[in-house]
């Protein structure tokens, strides 16, 4: 009998183990003080029962490492009491909005968050979960950043700009949505350059007549390194000379991605005009003019008035003398 009664109090005592508290999984998992685990389970990171898998691991690794460099910009912008606009560019699933907003926006009662991308379901998805969680200051639009930069509805003003592995030109087209909006910082982590890349292996040929600096590009693999590698280095340059102070570092290890560049630039209103001058002769050097005049196109210097023409009659008066 007492056999008995020791193994039925042992399952008694068992079952309140079973399901460990959430402060428990949270500390567990590594997770921000917070952190809603509702919201990761919904957004997948979280499976049902509670755990990370290794690809979720490192995704959650990617957003967390980010918002570390997010957080202290949108505490300082928000610090007076001013509500922060913040522009998600090509934001997927918007792992990156939810989990800002949980964090930051939640708490604060204040600012809005707008999740621009081009696949309508994904946009759906995100609308739901944001109903669903009550998330009240998100917004999701279908569209490119392009037509977003256009779009009369929205906010003339964005605080924050920022583009987690933005494919390609989905990139530039968020600095340039920065620089229209007047981002006060742009926050980005680019992905799959073959804009640049395409453009060295057009102008392979000439290049390698002319210099015996195209070698770097010669090979096909290396093409598409050296495009990668400069397209990062022509945006840095393009932000400095439009008055950004740029910050180039990596965003997590790279055992958890290849890509993996992070570019945080702050808006001081400092146009360094060495780095405008240093843009375009990488331009030059590398056979990128046709770029100048649209995907890194800086203002034109104003130029000074002449000075007056005299009259003939008075210059020869003039010499006379």
């Amino acid at each position: 009998m007492a056999k008995h009664d020791k193994k039925g109090q042992g399952a008694a005592n068992a079952g309140p183990a079973a399901k460990p508290a959430a402060q428990d999984i949270a500390a567990q998992l590594e997770l921000k003080p917070g952190q809603s685990i509702a919201l990761l389970k919904a957004l997948h990171i979280l499976t049902r029962e509670g755990k990370l898998n290794q690809d979720s691991r490192r995704k959650l690794k990617q957003v967390y490492h980010l918002y570390q460099f997010i957080e202290p910009i949108l505490k300082e912008l928000g610090a007076d009491g001013h509500a922060v606009t913040l522009a998600d560019h090509g934001a997927g699933k918007s792992y990156l909005g939810f989990i800002l907003y949980d964090l930051y926006f939640k708490a604060q009662g204040l600012g809005r968050i707008y999740g621009i991308e081009t696949r309508a379901p994904l946009v759906e998805a995100s609308q739901k979960l944001a109903a669903d969680l009550g998330f009240e200051r998100m917004e999701f639009l279908n569209m490119s950043v392009a037509e977003s930069t256009q779009a009369d509805f929205m906010p003339e003003r964005f605080d924050v700009v920022t583009a987690l592995h933005a494919c390609d030109t989905a990139t530039d087209d968020a600095i340039a949505f920065g620089l229209e909006k007047k981002a006060k910082a742009m926050v980005l982590v680019p992905c799959c350059q073959a804009e640049v890349a395409a453009c060295l292996r057009q102008t392979k040929a000439l290049s390698l007549a002319r210099t015996p600096l195209a070698e770097l590009w010669r090979h096909p693999i290396h093409t598409r390194e050296i495009g990668s590698q400069v397209t990062n280095v022509l945006r840095c340059l393009y932000l400095e000379a439009s008055g950004y102070q740029v910050t180039v570092t990596e965003l997590v290890g790279w055992e958890h991605s290849m890509k993996n560049e992070l570019i945080v630039a702050r808006y001081t209103g400092h146009k360094k005009r060495a780095a405008a001058e240093r843009l375009q002769q990488l331009l030059a050097e590398f056979g990128l003019e046709a770029l100048a005049q649209s995907r890194f196109k800086l203002p034109q210097a104003p130029v000074a008035p002449a000075a007056p023409v005299p009259p003939a009659a008075a210059v020869a008066a003039e010499n006379a003398a």
